[in-house]
């Protein structure tokens, strides 16, 4: 090889050594390109407060159904649906005449039962009868008092008076209807709702967790006070509180059923509402991710958290709640795993990832 050869061969490989350093440096560069800078943080832990709703339903302190207590034809309809009344105010009138009759009736053989029972009496004091027959006339005289209390009390359930103030509902019977107690329809309902119940039912994990707050296990004298969510989306003005726990649970639907009771002084519930009663839970050391970190797919929720290897991980979490702007996580994640805050839309699984910053919560 002539020295003309030998020198092309020596800048040749000079060359070919160059070019594979810089591939090397670029193959390096791009990797470190290649991982996505991105806010990190770590899952805590702590005191929450989860916003619970349960379906619900209104009631009247008192919903009494009003019912005849005797037959007859309907003569007088004093009240108009929806009216309010007082108690003891007449509400309808049942045509009387028959029951006016018997009473009459019973009070003649009454008078004519003391009479007879007046007479055995002096001929007894003559020795003329005997004691037995006065006992007998005495109790004749009993037979027709007790006939005409019955007779006095038929003809005044002629009169149907509301038991206690509230408001009417529809009445479903008219002028001239036949009434009587084996109607299956009441005539009305009267619902005294200057108060109102609203019942709801609470899963046993929900209750248990809710009892757990209160360490002398009296929900009643400690529990705090609750909301009730119109059917329209808005709360209602006054708080209400829990005063009755049901003693068991139901063996078909694992829940138990409360009792919150709400004035009413405006009367802007009524019988038959509907809505949510709203409750605050306390739960400790609960594990807190927040909402802004996760992403939805459907019915399921996930967020990135970074593996061993520094790469991106999409994990699906359960939540079982949330506190302010935090989900409560049940699964998924643990207090101490690093998740990325932001900046994963795009992320594909096993990208590699470095810490931007450390996010404080």
């Amino acid at each position: 090889m002539n020295r003309y050869s030998i020198f092309k061969f020596s800048v040749f490989f000079s060359i070919l050594v160059f070019l594979q350093g810089c591939g090397k440096e670029n193959q390096n560069q791009g990797t470190q390109q290649g991982a996505a800078a991105l806010p990190l943080a770590t899952v805590a832990s702590g005191q929450a407060t989860i916003s619970k709703q349960y379906s619900t339903s209104i009631e009247g302190v008192a919903d009494v159904e009003i019912r005849p207590q005797i037959s007859g034809y309907l003569q007088k309809i004093l009240v108009d649906d929806g009216a309010y009344v007082k108690a003891g105010q007449t509400l309808f009138i049942i045509e009387s005449s028959i029951y006016k009759e018997q009473y009459n009736t019973a009070l003649a053989n009454l008078a004519s039962a003391k009479i007879e029972l007046n007479r055995k009496k002096e001929l007894a004091k003559s020795k003329i009868v005997s004691n037995l027959q006065v006992e007998q006339a005495q109790a004749v005289y009993q037979a027709a008092e007790a006939q005409a209390g019955s007779a006095r009390i038929n003809l005044n359930f002629c009169t149907i008076k509301a038991p206690v103030s509230g408001y009417i509902g529809r009445v479903g019977y008219r002028l001239g209807s036949l009434i009587a107690p084996s109607n299956p329809a009441p005539i009305t309902i009267l619902s005294d709702i200057h108060q109102v119940n609203a019942y709801f039912s609470m899963s046993e994990n929900d209750f248990q967790t809710f009892q757990s707050q209160y360490p002398d296990k009296n929900i009643l004298k400690s529990s705090p006070k609750v909301n009730f969510q119109l059917s329209n989306g808005e709360e209602y003005e006054i708080a209400g509180k829990i005063d009755a726990v049901n003693g068991q649970f139901d063996g078909n639907t694992g829940s138990i059923t409360l009792r919150a009771k709400f004035d009413n002084p405006k009367t802007v519930l009524r019988s038959g509402s509907t809505g949510k009663i709203l409750m605050k839970q306390e739960t400790k050391d609960a594990v807190l991710l927040p909402i802004a970190s996760t992403m939805g797919v459907q019915d399921k929720i996930f967020a990135y958290t970074v593996d061993k290897q520094g790469k991106a991980a999409q994990v699906e979490v359960k939540i079982s709640g949330k506190s302010g702007t935090d989900y409560i996580v049940s699964e998924g994640l643990k207090a101490g795993d690093t998740y990325i805050v932001s900046g994963f839309d795009r992320l594909q699984t096993g990208t590699p990832v470095t810490a931007q910053k450390t996010a404080k919560k």
